[in-house]
């Protein structure tokens, strides 16, 4: 495990500013959830700088809790609420996910909206070069995790009713507005790259669309590995899910081999084939073969757009550092980030302008 696995990963004790009333909690679980028994014992997660996640442990079963972070929040954010239907929604599908038991959207009982759902034990890695893996174990790592993210893009999401989980066109163009308006909520200084951005990328959007249930958010700390075939269990922080374009959620995922590891957790610059992890090229032929695609066009468009979205993103935990609502003692860390990112996004751009 990965320094930064070993800072992020584990629990302990719940922080002062998200206690709740563990009593209280326990009484409602016995209410909803079919064979709980206490006493109940609460930790909390080291990792998410979203959603506050809970270790709750009983004598005879281990559950996790994910609620809403307690003060002023951004529209349309933390949605818990989701996650818990679109998980439930893939329970029968070949996308690994946890099981779920119940969703509380009444704040009375903790303070905030939360559900409870299995806990997966497994390992959570944070850096993609997995130190101290094999070859072979970093191979199925990879392997496993390009194939979770074809199935969930071959879902038939109305078959597993999620028909109205969002509007099924012109994702992109929604996302770039949302994101604009997130940053712009969020914003603590002018950055060049984000405004040239945000001017361009409305304007540039591939005309092909397609939809599919999208994860958001899919790298390789949200997802638990086995601890015995190192292959994916489950994949978790479901908060950004939606209906939209697969492309765009695999081109998001796929900006691990475009970033340095200092920069965001990247692969860029590192010897893939000494490490045994795919190229980007390679990664992507192995999602075309599963997904049944010839090929990917307009690449690069896919890369500047996630990485002004992502930027956006790192940007929203900024103002919540400053709001003091940031659930991770260690977000204000990516106030640094944002400029970078921002930078990297325009450079794909100005790709696609050159037609290189």
């Amino acid at each position: 495990m990965s320094d930064e696995s070993e800072q992020f990963s584990g629990t302990m004790e719940v922080r002062e500013r998200h206690r709740f009333d563990v009593a209280a909690l326990e009484k409602y679980l016995k209410q909803h959830v079919a064979d709980f028994n206490g006493p109940l014992e609460v930790s909390q997660f080291k990792g998410g700088q979203s959603n506050p996640s809970y270790l709750l442990t009983t004598p005879g079963r281990q559950y996790v809790l994910r609620r809403k972070p307690p003060g002023k929040l951004l529209p349309s954010a933390h949605a818990v609420d989701r996650e818990y239907r679109v998980m439930t929604a893939l329970a029968n599908t070949p996308v690994p996910v946890p099981k779920t038991y119940c969703l509380c959207e009444d704040d009375d009982i903790i303070g905030t909206a939360f559900y409870v759902m299995e806990f997966m034990d497994g390992v959570i890695e944070w850096d993609p070069s997995l130190p101290g893996y094999s070859k072979a174990n970093r191979v199925a790592v990879f392997d496993s995790m390009n194939a979770s993210l074809a199935a969930l893009h071959m879902v038939d999401y109305k078959a597993v009713g999620l028909e109205d989980f969002g509007k099924p066109t012109d994702y992109i163009a929604r996302q770039v507005n949302r994101w604009t308006k997130q940053y712009r909520a969020s914003e603590t200084e002018t950055i060049e790259a984000m405004e040239d951005l945000i001017k361009w990328l409305p304007d540039n959007i591939p005309a092909s669309d397609e939809t599919s249930i999208v994860h958001g958010d899919y790298r390789l700390y949200n997802t638990v590995l086995n601890k015995e075939t190192h292959r994916v269990m489950a994949v978790l922080d479901w908060e950004l899910a939606t209906l939209g374009h697969p492309l765009a959620d695999f081109s998001y995922h796929c900006m691990t081999w475009r970033l340095e590891p200092q920069l965001f957790r990247g692969l860029k610059d590192l010897d893939l084939p000494a490490l045994g992890i795919p190229t980007e090229e390679q990664y992507v032929r192995m999602y075309c073969e599963r997904t049944g695609r010839d090929g990917i066009e307009n690449w690069d468009f896919y890369f500047a757009y996630n990485m002004f979205r992502l930027a956006a993103i790192l940007q929203g935990i900024v103002g919540r550092v400053k709001a003091g609502t940031a659930s991770n003692k260690n977000a204000a860390d990516v106030e640094a980030r944002v400029r970078p990112l921002a930078m990297r996004g325009w450079e794909q751009a100005e790709k696609v302008i050159k037609g290189i």
